[in-house]
């Protein structure tokens, strides 16, 4: 009995140690696992400059004072956006942020100069359009809620939103404590009280990467009245854009009061 009672215990400690160093792997490498940054953009862009790093841009300029700002998602060129979202949105100038890392954007990503990059782009197309639609998808989330709630937006538009990254990930890994490794939270549920614009959340009905249930969740954390929810039936996470639906929706925005 004392033997098999030495190996079980062998068992269990050979089972923790092992655990823990899956751990520490996945804490080390988390950067790897939630930011897939793009090549470099063969397309135009312009340039801003935040805390010495130079920044791109992608842009369809028009005159006027309304203009969308387009905070896009993981492992994408913004400014393949561009076009639908100027068609969507006619009258408006239609920029789209190439996030520190991506698509020829100097430095690193990171949460705390993701948002800081998001609140310099705004502040410098506010000069030329005093009216900004802030859109935001999938990882853009986060970074368009806080936007909404520190800037005086004229609306929130959220595409396959999620309440947090460490939510997200807690449902894709069950078996890790990512709520004790996660560096980099994005935790748009908490700027969500705060925002004053009207906010539309598109949630794709059968999307497996964010569950829909995020987007719900994250719709409750809105004061009363804010913010509507669509749910496009049909549509995953990356299929949400090919919907008519989802075109339509945008385009009911402009007689929305």
């Amino acid at each position: 009995m004392k033997v098999i009672a030495g190996l079980i215990g062998w068992l269990l400690l050979v089972a923790v140690l092992a655990y823990g160093a899956l751990c520490l792997a996945m804490a080390l490498m988390q950067d790897s696992l939630l930011y897939f940054p793009t090549p470099p953009s063969k397309r135009a862009y312009a340039t801003l400059r935040v805390d010495g790093i130079e920044l791109r841009y992608a842009e369809q300029p028009r005159g006027g004072e309304r203009a969308l700002l387009y905070l896009g998602g993981n492992a994408e060129d913004p400014s393949l956006a561009l076009a639908g979202f100027a068609d969507a949105f006619p009258g408006h100038a239609v920029y789209g942020l190439h996030y520190r890392g991506y698509a020829g954007s100097e430095g690193l990503p990171g949460e705390d100069a993701l948002h800081a990059d998001a609140r310099a782009l705004f502040d410098a197309l506010r000069h030329r359009h005093p009216r900004i639609t802030v859109v935001g998808r999938s990882l853009g989330t986060a970074l368009a809620v806080r936007l909404a709630a520190e800037r005086a937006v004229e609306r929130l538009v959220l595409i396959t939103p999620y309440d947090s990254i460490a939510a997200v990930a807690a449902r894709h890994y069950p078996w890790l404590p990512v709520r004790f490794l996660l560096r980099d939270r994005y935790e748009a549920w908490r700027d969500a009280p705060r925002v004053r614009a009207p906010a539309l959340l598109l949630l794709a009905g059968d999307d497996t990467l964010i569950p829909p249930q995020h987007g719900h969740a994250l719709a409750g954390h809105f004061a009363s009245g804010v913010a509507k929810v669509r749910v496009l039936r049909g549509t995953d996470h990356n299929s949400i854009g090919d919907a008519p639906a989802y075109w339509q929706a945008l385009r009911e925005l402009q007689t929305a009061p």
